[in-house]
């Protein structure tokens, strides 16, 4: 279809960002042209401005709306010089028109300028607008210099740049583009829900003109949903890109600049003993004050830091103030001009004593305070645990639950615990008291803190006696360091009908006292002591004992998250670690674009989120920044890196404990996860980009938020970063002696639980929710939406597979003799010198890989909405995901989802047993279960055989290959006979009911 001449296509030019100066005065006249289609607009110059403002519109015409997504639109930016009317390069953009939006539902879109060529000095962003308008007319007439914007065909380039003016092509005729959505590829059963349209969801956006976002950028949401959930590079200032000498060492976040003012404490203040004070600093509207402590012991040693950007006032205050009065004892002042600068690593700065001045002036009465006063950065080492300005309407006892924190995991261990036997073994008191003839039904539970297993009941032989069962399971447990549990052995005894065993002996042992190993030489079993069953009369009936064989090992590593965003694979055993090969460095910068979380009284609608990393055992929590939907941190982060091959995960969170007001038992609500992996990153490059943060949400998939961060992988030494690829990714015993995958799955509940309950008793406590959220706590719970993106990713894998099969194909039918000539060449040549066949294809792969080279990734993934199928999700498939388990929803709705269960299952039965089909029938060859078919095989076995011998194989594989691939008119459209006769083979599907 062509267009009929209503739909044009707009690309408006909002604006530019932090472009390179061209002028030689530090700025540039910049103006964009863009091309489309053989045509080429411009807009006008923008004289001196390194963050020009545009707003224009460029109409272009479009000749087939239907082949738009395979077009592309080129956008480069000039630099103006008005002195000889020439232009200098600033950078360029090259845009899909893929991302096109409808009239209406447009959104801007940032992108990061790009060179020209090697040489070229490019920075800077570019927001541009991308729809199809059908109100829009393309002007007649260009005007050029500094002129509006106008259609340039490329021949006529030159009168452009002269200033000419052209006349239009004659418009071409298009059609509605109507509505797009996005389609389940996978076919409904009888119990799917009808596909529905996946809209963009809406989000705030920031003008070309305002405020940036969180590292000092004009953020700007892409319009449609590939651009809105894509990664974007960006240009934060970092400090290790200032040539300031007194910069901060953080040289991967933007240097933040506070006023601190540590007070230490007070003398000789005119009050009586048994008076308590307290210290006030104010700087403009904002107030900091210190606790109240007694005269005779007026120490606070507390620090008060105040943002740059929220000083109002040329003077900073200190009171001293006596409890529950206004006026204030004591005062003294400080003009911030004179205040001294300090940047680690100085030394810190010495606090001084200050006399101060009562409220009529004088000096002689008022007492002394020690205090010291500087600016310095986010660097200082009292940033930590100063109290920050921004936080100054949290309550005080809300103050410890935005700070930013380091935690460590508790060291993880497997304790292994054989059961193998017990002896003389006597029954309880409700065992006894029944009939004797009954069989005791005896088995042993293991306790360690809340985990509880238990073995199978010992049944009764003829070799062994009653009271001596035989057990001989080995049990797995979590534990921690330091080891607060004890292993607690009870055997009971299984009453009928009754609902627990009773208990009738007991062994209990402290966690720390059991033998530790490192490798996988055998444990030494040993007896010990039962507490047995006590009488009414409390005398000890028998003395029992139980044979065990007990351990914690340290070979393993303890898997406390997925195993595919694993970020530590280090064993237990310090003394079997290896030294780092690199270190891993991130600048948590800040976030953008936030969705309002909650509300709060008297502030409307809001967000106080804060960050929480985890690496390897040091998990990291930024401090959080209230009321903000653009927080900046600036924080950065250092780890040892022992395996390239793993991941870090970041999540943002809102505190929902800020507020004292709130249930205390409330949970931080998720806002989002970024996970990175270490071996994408290319050495010693920083990489800062703002990653997209995608919650599913009952409605539907959303993007809650860009985070904001600034990533390097160092290594000490290559070679030994390319060693670790050839050695094997787990410790040794995970194949010494491996753990089946339900072990696993059950170790890995328990140890989240472990860590979840050691940091939730920190102080400020890492809430459990946060930590089940990091280590993907419900990442095996069904999903018929992961089911089907795992299916499609296999689909993409084999994918491959089709493509060289239809390769061969199209080989084989001969559409394109000379090609299909220069195969059957090519594998003649191949078969008469086979030791050219493995050289070949390495050579081959070798060249593609390094014709890939020029196409490789270069930018870190991130959560691929796409990939994991969340943009035409059902509405029903993502309720049954976010569901609680067990299941919260009415009988009708679990019988839907059953059904339509058993639907899919149903589809991949089948596919299962076909395959299942296939393999049989190659048994079916020799298995003598027709007869008559095996017979004829082993006849043209024997035949064969003797053909073989006597013709090399490198002339029957020619002969065959060239057979094969004989032209189309040779060929009988019947099935071969070969293929007639192994579909006639008979399976075991005959005997299935």
């Amino acid at each position: 279809m062509h267009n009929n001449g209503k739909e044009k296509l707009v690309v408006e030019v909002v604006g530019a960002h932090n472009l390179m100066p061209k002028d030689g005065e530090g700025s540039s006249s910049a103006f964009v042209e863009v091309e489309f289609d053989n045509q080429r607009l411009r807009t006008q110059v923008k004289y001196q401005e390194l963050n020009p403002v545009w707003e224009e519109k460029l109409i272009f015409h479009v000749n087939d709306v239907a082949d738009l997504p395979y077009r592309t639109i080129e956008a480069n930016v000039f630099n103006e010089r008005r002195s000889n009317k020439t232009r200098n390069f600033l950078g360029k953009v090259r845009v899909s028109c893929s991302n096109v939006a409808r009239e209406g539902e447009e959104q801007p879109q940032l992108h990061t300028l790009e060179k020209r060529s090697l040489f070229s000095h490019v920075r800077g962003e570019l927001t541009l607008k991308l729809y199809l308008s059908t109100k829009e007319e393309v002007k007649q007439v260009v005007n050029g210099g500094g002129g509006g914007g106008g259609v340039v065909s490329k021949k006529n380039k030159k009168m452009q740049q002269q200033g000419g003016s052209l006349a239009l092509p004659k418009q071409m005729g298009g059609q509605d583009s109507g509505k797009m959505g996005l389609w389940n590829p996978v076919e409904p059963g009888p119990g799917d829900l009808k596909p529905v349209v996946i809209t963009a969801l809406p989000g705030p956006v920031i003008p070309a003109g305002g405020g940036g976002g969180a590292v000092g950028l004009h953020h700007f949401r892409g319009g449609g949903v590939a651009n809105e959930y894509a990664l974007k590079e960006t240009s934060p200032h970092l400090g290790g890109v200032s040539r300031d000498k007194t910069s901060s060492t953080y040289d991967l976040v933007e240097q933040m600049q506070y006023l601190y003012v540590r007070v230490v404490k007070a003398r000789d203040l005119p009050v009586f003993g048994g008076s308590e004070v307290a210290a006030e600093v104010k700087l403009g509207n904002y107030r900091g004050i210190t606790k109240r402590v007694s005269v005779g012991n007026a120490e606070w040693d507390q620090v008060f830091a105040f943002s740059k950007d929220c000083i109002q006032s040329s003077a900073v205050e200190v009171f001293l103030k006596e409890s529950n009065k206004d006026d204030f004892l004591g005062r003294i002042w400080f003009d911030l001009n004179e205040v001294p600068k300090r940047v680690p690593p100085d030394s810190a700065l010495a606090p001084q004593w200050y006399r101060m001045e009562d409220r009529k002036g004088e000096r002689a009465k008022a007492g002394e305070v020690m205090v010291s006063i500087w600016f310095g950065t986010q660097a200082d080492e009292a940033f930590a645990e100063a109290w920050h300005s921004k936080a100054a309407n949290v309550h005080l006892d809300g103050l410890s639950s935005i700070k930013s924190m380091v935690y460590l995991s508790p060291k993880l261990w497997y304790l292994r615990v054989g059961v193998i036997e017990a002896q003389d073994v006597l029954l309880g008191e409700k065992g006894s008291s029944m009939n004797m003839v009954r069989y005791p039904e005896l088995f042993a539970k293991v306790e360690v803190g809340n985990q509880v297993l238990r073995t199978r009941i010992a049944s009764p032989g003829a070799s062994r006696s009653l009271s001596n069962p035989y057990w001989n399971e080995e049990l797995m447990f979590v534990v921690a360091e330091p080891f607060e549990d004890y292993l607690v052995v009870s055997i009971e005894d299984h009453l009928g009908g009754a609902n627990r065993g009773e208990v009738v002996a007991r062994f209990v042992v402290p966690v720390g006292s059991i033998e530790r190993r490192m490798d996988d030489k055998v444990v030494v079993s040993r007896w010990f002591n039962l507490d047995t069953h006590q009488s009414n009369k409390g005398v000890a009936r028998f003395a029992s004992r139980i044979h065990l064989r007990a351990s914690l090992e340290g070979g393993y590593h303890v898997l406390d998250e997925a195993t595919l965003y694993s970020s530590d694979v280090r064993p237990t055993a310090k003394q079997l670690w290896k030294p780092h090969i690199g270190v891993l460095e991130v600048g948590i910068l800040g976030a953008s674009n936030l969705i309002p979380m909650k509300i709060k009284q008297g502030k409307g609608r809001s967000t106080d989120a804060y960050c929480v990393a985890k690496y390897g055992q040091k998990w990291i929590r930024t401090r959080t920044v209230v009321d903000s939907l653009a927080p900046k941190w600036n924080e950065q982060y250092t780890w040892e890196v022992f395996d390239p091959c793993t991941v870090i995960s970041i999540g943002l969170f809102d505190n929902s404990r800020v507020d004292t007001n709130m249930n205390t038992n409330i949970r931080d609500t998720r806002i989002g996860k970024v996970r990175i992996r270490l071996s994408t990153l290319e050495a010693d490059r920083v990489y800062t980009h703002a990653y997209p943060l995608v919650m599913l949400l009952p409605s539907g998939v959303k993007k809650m938020g860009d985070l904001h961060l600034a990533v390097r992988f160092s290594c000490t030494n290559t070679f030994n970063v390319l060693n670790m690829y050839a050695m094997p990714l787990l410790p040794k015993m995970h194949y010494v002696q491996p753990l089946s995958v339900a072990q696993l799955d059950t170790l890995r509940y328990q140890a989240t639980n472990v860590v979840a309950s050691r940091l939730n008793r920190a102080e400020p406590p890492l809430g459990r929710e946060v930590v089940e959220y990091m280590l993907d706590h419900d990442s095996q719970m069904w999903s018929m939406r992961k089911s089907k993106a795992n299916f499609l990713r296999l689909t993409n894998v084999l994918a491959w597979l089709v493509a060289m099969w239809k390769l061969v194909e199209m080989v084989r039918s001969w559409h394109k003799p000379v090609y299909s000539a220069m195969f059957v060449a090519a594998l003649i040549v191949l078969v008469l010198l086979p030791e050219l066949i493995i050289p070949c294809i390495l050579l081959t792969m070798a060249a593609t890989g390094l014709w890939r080279y020029r196409g490789r990734p270069r930018h870190p993934p991130h959560m691929d909405t796409r990939l994991s199928y969340a943009e035409s999700v059902y509405p029903d498939e993502l309720d049954e995901e976010l569901d609680t388990f067990p299941t919260s929803r009415s009988p009708e709705v679990v019988r839907m989802r059953y059904d339509r269960l058993r639907s899919v299952a149903g589809r991949i039965q089948t596919v299962v047993g076909d395959l299942a089909t296939q393999g049989e029938r190659f048994q079916a060859l020799l298995s003598w279960r027709d007869p008559r078919a095996t017979f004829l095989f082993v006849i043209v076995c024997l035949v064969a055989a003797f053909g073989f011998y006597l013709v090399p194989i490198r002339w029957v594989v020619a002969a065959g290959g060239v057979y094969w691939l004989r032209p189309p008119k040779f060929r009988s459209r019947m099935p071969s006979c070969a293929e007639s006769f192994f579909k006639r083979l008979p399976s075991n599907a005959d005997s299935m009911l």
